[in-house]
């Protein structure tokens, strides 16, 4: 008896716990609609800034500007875009885990570039200083673990902010890699490339890296070839002077890539989300039928148990 009344206690414990992350997956559902709107409407505004850009970049090597100032890289800032809850499959692990191996092997972070400039570090064993600035809360728990230092915190960023909302945060990259309080400022976050796919990325923003922003158009439309990028396509007559206009534009980029990565993240985050909760729904659902089967051979047993015991005191009798 006590068998079949904890079976039916954990039916009713997993039912319960199955509409649950049934509710969960479809309130991600409707956000993971939302914030792939977001993602594919900024798209194409992000790439023809890009692309407009690019184009402009024939005046990077004549145009003095902090944010263009390659140096040998020895104090690196992170930006981390995690969530601020758990519940999302493996949208957490995956970026801490590239995070962990870039730290452990920070070969590529301690190389600074842009365009054809390239800058090695003279010791390659002198260790990197890296610091960070964290969108989320799991990725505070993360930087506490690796014992880095947090300089700023923007937990709010992750629920599908308007530009204006990413412009302190942007300022204060601008703002530290200027004063040279760091010699390169990149982001980490995920790319969403379909509701069951989203990848790890890291993404130089400071210096302006010409490789990296074109490598990002790319993935934003994969229609669009290298070579194209490469080959301007429009003449621009610039006024006042392309320093000034330059000038303007930099800041803006910067934004635009930070506003970017995290539309993409909270994309990525609501997809991982959702597929989770469908995937704990199918399991719980499991879990009932295969307890549910249990009870009733449990039942069986005992009605089968009472009509032996039943048939036996009757011939016992007669």
């Amino acid at each position: 008896m006590s068998n079949s009344k904890e079976i039916q206690r954990r039916i009713k414990s997993i039912n319960n716990t199955g509409k649950i992350t049934r509710a969960m997956e479809m309130v991600s559902a409707a956000k993971m609609r939302r914030a792939t709107e977001s993602v594919l409407k900024i798209r194409p505004y992000a790439k023809s800034a890009w692309n407009i850009l690019t184009n402009l970049a024939r005046s990077f090597d004549k145009h003095e500007s902090k944010l263009l100032e390659v140096r040998e890289v020895e104090k690196v800032l992170v930006i981390i875009i995690t969530s601020n809850r758990g519940l999302c499959g493996s949208f957490n692990s995956q970026i801490m885990r590239r995070i962990r191996n870039e730290i452990d092997n920070p070969k590529s972070l301690k190389i600074n570039r842009i365009g054809a400039k390239k800058i090695e570090p003279k010791d390659s064993n002198k260790e990197l200083k890296v610091d960070f600035v964290t969108i989320g809360r799991k990725g505070e728990n993360l930087v506490a673990k690796l014992g880095k230092e947090i300089i700023a915190s923007f937990p709010d960023l992750t629920y599908l902010p308007g530009i204006e909302a990413v412009r302190p945060l942007s300022n204060l990259v601008i703002e530290e890699y200027e004063k040279a309080n760091y010699d390169k400022v990149v982001i980490a976050y995920t790319d969403y490339i379909s509701v069951v796919k989203q990848e790890p990325k890291i993404r130089q923003i400071l210096p302006i890296s010409k490789i990296d922003l074109e490598k990002q158009i790319i993935e934003m439309d994969n229609s669009i070839e290298e070579r194209e990028l490469k080959e301007p396509k429009f003449e621009y007559k610039v006024e006042p002077s392309p320093n000034e206009v330059l000038s303007n534009i930099f800041p803006r980029l910067i934004e635009m890539q930070i506003y970017h990565s995290i539309l993409e993240s909270n994309a990525s985050k609501e997809s991982a989300r959702m597929i989770a909760m469908r995937n704990a729904t199918d399991a719980a659902k499991e879990m009932g039928e295969d307890l549910t089967l249990a009870y009733n051979q449990i039942r069986q047993m005992k009605i089968t148990q009472e009509i032996a015991e039943i048939s036996a005191g009757s011939t016992a009798v007669e």
